[in-house]
């Protein structure tokens, strides 16, 4: 297994610290794993894809805006 060195701000160490029952290693691993897939489904979306770069922008902006309201009403 290969090794990976990880810097992180001292107030998050602190932080995780109060949790000293986790496997960061773990989770950290997870997340890593969890952001791979969201890339790889990302990228063959953008593969088969027929939608111009500047329509792929307005459409993200769109997105954006949604989920800005979304979140501002809960």
């Amino acid at each position: 297994m290969a090794n990976l060195t990880l810097s992180i701000p001292n107030e998050l160490k602190k932080l995780m610290e109060d949790f000293p029952e986790i496997n960061w290693s773990e989770v950290a691993r997870d997340s890593i794993k969890r952001k791979i897939a969201q890339l790889n489904f990302l990228k063959g979306f953008r593969i088969d894809s027929e939608i111009s770069p500047e329509d792929a922008l307005d459409l993200g902006r769109e997105i954006n805006e949604l989920l800005l309201k979304h979140y501002q009403n809960e």
